[in-house]
């Protein structure tokens, strides 16, 4: 059998760290990244004898709010359950956790690939994180020993489990950055990846193309980074199906990504429920999760990363492209729609245009030193809204040209310079006017006699060369569109 003859199954299990302000079930402060080791520590997160926990409502409605964001059911009774394993980093020796009754079920998310792609959410259900374990190397090599850090135990998570409905890798990043956008579009979490508060572990198997039996599965664990997702991903379906060609079984386990030499290795057997011995939390009561409730969370939801998309395009008349580059950050969408705000009294074709331009500086010119500069989020940069309006409609009047203009967003980005004083201190206003551009075109021509009659004879790229000289002649300030125009019928008449 060739690879093509073979199809992967893909689910994707991820917790996502909610940013509340108390644990899940304490009231130590949840904000752990950035704290000393073992200062956000009470007696439940300890797990000292007699301690009971109590549930963070405000965890509860995150939980809501994402399962409404997925489409899913709200169940009207959830409770928890203790998850049993044994681990340095779980002190009492079991996790609280939800196992037969979620509070989220039956929903789904529509990837924006190429080919429209729906995926099943199973449920979402929430827990509790464990404690941190650092381990310190021995100058000889290997672990000399490790420490605990308990700051992180007890921290709120939601786990959100979807259905195995995803078959490429391409599928399975798009599903993990729409997860992320809608994430922080709730304003419930970060969904980073690199500090630990979204992590992904992904379900694979493969089987041969057109069957509809499931594989046996193998669990991917160790990823931080959606790069680093993609590439697992594909690593395990590669050698899945190696492995099948070799006559080998696939044995259903739990496997670690190794980051720097790109592959798997054995971690354990995978376990099943029943190796965790649920139970019923004894110190937790059932939730009942009233309809109003719900209502309530649903009328405070924003609007979400495709609604946004779609009214982009809708609206403003944007390309899919530029609508999905935008709503891709909540902080860029929100700074194109300040932009937008300046716009008044203008037809819809000005309108739409005015946006296609501001996309453009945004996904272009801002975005590039954004990145060079390291720059996270586009609401740190000394680029104000109103700012970049009077740019861009400077622009597309062609009272400066496109040269002149990055120079003039240059300094606004470095220092929040204000456009008009810029263009005015350096000189920078373009010379578009037919009575200013003729007598330097008189002479331009008047002086390459040779390039005017190569043009004339035929050789149409000699304009250009003719148009270099009236830019050099303006000191880079001409407008292009108008040299170029302005050329032609001089020669042409």
């Amino acid at each position: 059998m060739s690879e093509t003859e073979f199809e992967a199954v893909i689910g994707l299990e991820t917790h996502v760290q909610l940013n509340t302000k108390s644990k899940m079930f304490s009231w130590s402060g949840a904000g752990y990244q950035k704290a000393s080791p073992n200062t956000l520590v009470d007696p439940v997160s300890m797990a000292l004898p007699g301690t009971l926990p109590v549930v963070n409502k405000r965890a509860v409605e995150s939980a809501i709010a994402i399962g409404l964001a997925l489409n899913c059911e709200i169940a009207e009774v959830t409770k928890f359950d203790r998850k049993q394993y044994t681990y340095p980093d779980l002190m009492k020796g079991y996790q609280i956790s939800q196992y037969d009754e979620p509070i989220c079920i039956d929903g789904w998310i529509d990837l924006p690939t190429e080919t429209p792609h729906r995926v099943g959410i199973n449920r979402v259900h929430m827990e509790e994180d464990v404690a941190r374990l650092i381990h310190i190397d021995s100058p000889t090599g290997g672990v000399m020993h490790s420490l605990l850090d308990i700051n992180r135990a007890g921290v709120p998570l939601m786990e959100i489990v979807t259905e195995p409905d995803m078959r490429t890798p391409d599928q399975v990043e798009a599903y993990i950055t729409t997860l992320q956008s809608i994430i922080r579009y709730l304003g419930v979490g970060t969904a980073n990846m690199e500090e630990g508060s979204f992590r992904c572990d992904a379900n694979i198997s493969v089987r041969p193309a057109g069957s509809t039996e499931l594989g046996e599965k193998v669990e991917v664990k160790n990823m931080n980074r959606v790069r680093a997702v993609r590439e697992a991903v594909e690593h395990e379906i590669e050698r899945q199906i190696a492995a099948i060609k070799r006559g080998e079984r696939i044995v259903q386990e739990t496997r670690g990504w190794m980051d720097g030499e790109k592959y798997t290795v054995t971690q354990r057997s995978k376990e099943d429920a029943h190796d965790y011995r649920y139970f019923p939390e004894p110190d937790i009561p059932p939730l009942h999760i009233g309809r109003n409730w719900v209502a309530d969370i649903q009328s405070q939801m924003p609007e979400l990363p495709l609604a946004k998309k779609q009214r982009f395009i809708g609206s403003w008349g944007l390309s899919d492209y530029d609508a999905s580059l935008l709503v891709d950050s909540l902080s860029s969408a929100e700074y194109f729609e300040a932009v937008m705000k300046t716009v008044g009294g203008e037809s819809e074709s000005d309108q739409a245009s005015f946006a296609k331009e501001t996309a453009n500086w945004l996904n272009g010119e801002m975005a590039r030193l954004m990145h060079e500069n390291d720059v996270p989020s586009i609401q740190e940069t000394r680029v104000e809204p109103t700012a970049l309006a009077v740019l861009v409609r400077k622009f597309q009047k062609r009272e400066i040209n496109n040269n002149s203009a990055k120079r003039v967003f240059g300094e606004m980005f470095d220092n929040g310079a204000d456009p008009e004083e810029v263009i005015e201190r350096l000189g920078l206003a373009s010379v578009g006017d037919a009575d200013e551009l003729a007598p330097i075109i008189d002479e331009v021509l008047a002086s390459n006699p040779s390039a005017v009659e190569d043009y004339r004879s035929g050789k149409t790229n000699a304009i250009r060369f003719l148009m270099g000289q009236v830019m050099k002649a303006t000191r880079g300030r001409a407008d292009a569109q108008s040299v170029m125009r302005l050329l032609g019928e001089a020669m042409d008449g």
